[in-house]
């Protein structure tokens, strides 16, 4: 089935029929509904080539996503799940390009042959070449978390830096003294990802405020690198009472850890972070933690890309998320357990 078997049913010309597929240029709307009528009929489908040099889109989004190691976590696997359901409602595909530089070749064909129309990008750094590229030769694009300079860009991101703030600030109001921070990765946080760098910020000063004495970790993005973080805390300062993470694909470990050295959660030790509902919710006890609103910050992403390339020219605009703490099981007064000495390590360190 083709455009000229379209327009010999339907009586018109096989131009009338292109226009009324491609909106290039107006038709009566008898004219419109008659050929819909055959299109509805044949069950006709636009071949997406022919489509895209018709009207000059793809109806397809790139999301570029540069894998941290070998797998995905389960909050990026959430991110690309819910940015493909939502472009599925604007009626877009989308293209995943895992790509970590503007210099990489999948970023490269994604743009020097037009597969897309715009592109959604994730795990954000302060410093983003991607982002510098793609403003330097106007292609619209919607970035999942912020540069270190986000003005005049379009991006969603999470208040990292508030929400680990208010992780200490909970933490604090129940009596912990001496907390842990798990971040991400090392050569995430030396590549400069914003969500570890903005949450370290947030700790560290929340920490200060309050006077605590503190320690911070960088944590593979597995179990078995939390129960390795979760060794190395209890033996840098056994007196440590409670901890915050970024790393949600640690967390069973670090909940293991803590089991094996026979500290009860929460009674004998209080864990709270920033991490995604449906992963809080997994572990026993529950995780109080604010929630990381995957789903609706795929969808804002996808909204905002959409408002771009509909509306060529519209300021810049974005959402900047800050969830509340869902309070659940894991956090509780400081206990009265007898802790083990707590060796003097001075000022708070980074590792």
């Amino acid at each position: 089935m083709n455009i000229g078997e379209i327009a010999r049913r339907a009586g018109v010309s096989r131009s009338t029929v292109s226009y009324a597929l491609s909106g290039k240029r107006p038709v009566s709307e008898d004219t419109r509904q008659k050929i819909q009528q055959v299109i509805d009929e044949l069950g006709y489908q636009p071949n997406a080539s022919a489509r895209a040099l018709a009207n000059g889109r793809t109806n397809t989004i790139g999301l570029v996503f540069p894998p941290a190691g070998n797998h995905y976590t389960g909050m990026q696997l959430d991110f690309i799940g819910s940015v493909t359901e939502a472009a599925a409602a604007y009626d877009y595909d989308v293209l995943l390009s895992p790509s970590g530089a503007d210099s990489d070749r999948s970023f490269q064909r994604l743009l020097g042959e037009r597969r897309v129309d715009g592109a959604i990008l994730m795990e954000i750094r302060l410093e983003d070449d991607r982002l510098d590229h793609l403003a330097a030769v106007d292609f619209p694009s919607v970035a999942i978390g912020r540069t270190a300079n986000p003005q005049g860009s379009w991006w969603v991101g999470l208040d990292h830096t508030s929400l680990a703030a208010a992780c200490v600030h909970h933490l604090a109001d129940l009596g912990h003294r001496r907390i842990a921070f798990v971040n991400r990765p090392e050569q995430l946080l030396r590549a400069g990802y914003e969500s570890a760098h903005r949450g370290l910020e947030g700790f560290t000063k929340a920490a200060a405020e309050r006077g605590l004495t503190v320690r911070t970790y960088c944590c593979g993005d597995d179990a078995a690198s939390g129960l390795a973080c979760l060794e190395r805390i209890l033996h840098d300062d056994p007196a440590t009472t409670a901890l915050v993470t970024l790393n949600e694909a640690a967390l069973g470990g670090l909940y293991r850890g803590l089991a094996a050295a026979g500290r009860h959660v929460p009674r004998d030790f209080s864990v709270t972070g920033v991490v995604a509902s449906r992963w809080a919710e997994t572990v026993t006890p529950q995780l109080t933690a604010a929630d990381v609103p995957a789903e609706q910050m795929g969808r804002l992403a996808v909204e905002l890309l959409v408002e771009r390339l509909d509306h060529p020219g519209t300021p810049a605009r974005h959402h900047l998320l800050a969830p509340p703490i869902s309070l659940r099981a894991s956090t509780a007064p400081a206990g009265t357990r007898p802790a083990d000495p707590a060796p003097d390590f001075g000022p708070s360190t980074t590792s």
